[in-house]
């Protein structure tokens, strides 16, 4: 079928002026013509440029918060509306597909998202909900066949992004290749900390006898995760001191010297730092390099399947559009 398509100029603009006057005590007349114009048709169905209004509204705040200047808002407010309408008018289309594939969706499970729709957003309080669609312009009926798309486009656009595709070696080489600093990975260790600190009138004194004592249960063998449960005093210390993997520039010089000079399966002397007693502990080491290709292999075949499946669902979505009769009109 014959595409019509028509810029949207002065989109931002007359959307801007429609949702700030929204908030205004009395309607203005100008709102109300813009209210009920047509902002396209998608294969008979019209698109209100208040419906698309309403879309926009709930994002509009945070785009001005986020916006540096006025020229600015209107231009992300422009493309944000290019943007929803766009997808108002691709769901139309997709539900016509769906239609036409003779898709079915059980009336059980649109009753089901329903119920949990009332259930998780309005504590299951139907009075609230229905005073939410009356303020929408919407009757239940309405919220209903909403819901029914919403589900038919969710299920039409997971079919059309599986991809059966296999991942050749080599692509997944030549991908490799051409990103190799991505799989750049900085010198780290796994790190255990015990972290003896003063607590009332204790004084370095006190720390330092609990440090010489935690060093002789290391010496006799006991597991650094336990003796840190134990004695550390900080928020790790119910994970067995565990602080994951760190970099040189997540700890203190004096701390990361002390830490990267210990071998995998070694722990220090204490480490004093102001009031503070430091017993460190490395579990494993990483070294600094670019990851070889055999560690780094899962995640660029989900990387590939992931860039298949979006160029495979951009093609069905415009061939859908291709085939559809669109007009739009601001």
């Amino acid at each position: 079928m014959i595409r019509l398509r028509s810029r949207l100029a002065g989109l931002a603009a007359a959307l801007l002026f429609a949702l700030s006057a929204s908030a205004q005590s009395a309607p203005d007349p100008a709102l109300m013509r813009l209210g009920n114009g047509i902002a396209a048709i998608a294969e008979g169905e019209i698109i209100t440029v208040e419906q698309l209004r309403r879309e926009l509204e709930p994002i509009v705040p945070r785009l001005r918060v986020e916006a540096r200047n006025e020229q600015e808002f209107a231009e992300r407010l422009d493309r944000l509306s290019r943007e929803v309408l766009q997808n108002m008018i691709d769901r139309i289309i997709i539900v016509k597909a769906a239609e036409e594939k003779g898709l079915l969706i059980p009336q059980s499970y649109i009753d089901q998202e329903y119920d949990e729709v009332i259930a998780g957003d309005f504590g299951g309080d139907r009075g609230r909900f229905l005073e939410f669609l009356r303020a929408q312009g919407k009757t239940p009926r309405e919220f209903r066949q909403d819901l029914y798309r919403r589900v038919v486009v969710n299920v039409m656009r997971q079919e059309n992004r599986r991809s059966e595709s296999e991942i050749s070696p080599e692509r997944i080489e030549s991908f490799y290749v051409e990103n190799k600093i991505r799989f750049y990975q900085n010198e780290a260790v796994r790190l255990r900390q015990i972290i003896l600190s003063s607590v009332a009138d204790e004084g370095l004194p006190v720390l330092r006898q609990t440090a010489r004592q935690i060093m002789s249960e290391l010496e006799g063998g006991t597991n650094f995760g336990d003796l840190a449960r134990k004695y550390s005093q900080d928020e790790m210390s119910r994970r067995g001191g565990d602080w994951g993997w760190i970099e040189r520039q997540d700890l203190r010089q004096e701390l990361s010297d002390v830490a990267f000079e210990l071998e995998a399966g070694e722990y220090s002397r204490p480490v004093e730092l102001g009031d503070t007693i430091f017993i460190l502990y490395v579990e494993e080491k990483r070294e600094e390099m670019i990851q070889p290709i055999s560690m780094v292999r899962e995640v660029i075949e989900e990387v590939l399947i992931g860039e298949i499946a979006r160029e495979t669902q951009e093609r069905w979505l415009n061939e859908l559009r291709n085939e559809a009769y669109i007009r739009t009109f601001i």
